[in-house]
């Protein structure tokens, strides 16, 4: 019997987490408009890259011209 409601709390208590717990990938939305810069800027807001890396892609994005092919 004591077994028997060990594993139902076992099982409450991984839903509960479960239920609880972020994504760790969560799914981005870019929006139509957003500029390179401005996706590099969100994703050094979400900690996706640190400041060097972030300086270091910025300075890319502004020596490069922007592209105009289109395939």
């Amino acid at each position: 019997m004591v077994l028997f409601w060990v594993v139902i709390v076992g099982i409450g208590v991984l839903i509960f987490r479960a239920l609880g717990r972020t994504p760790e990938h969560p799914h981005t939305h870019i929006q139509a408009g957003s500029s390179p810069e401005q996706l590099l800027a969100e994703r050094f807001a979400r900690g996706e890259i640190d400041e060097e890396e972030y300086q270091r892609r910025l300075t890319t994005l502004r020596a490069s011209p922007p592209s105009t092919r289109r395939e």
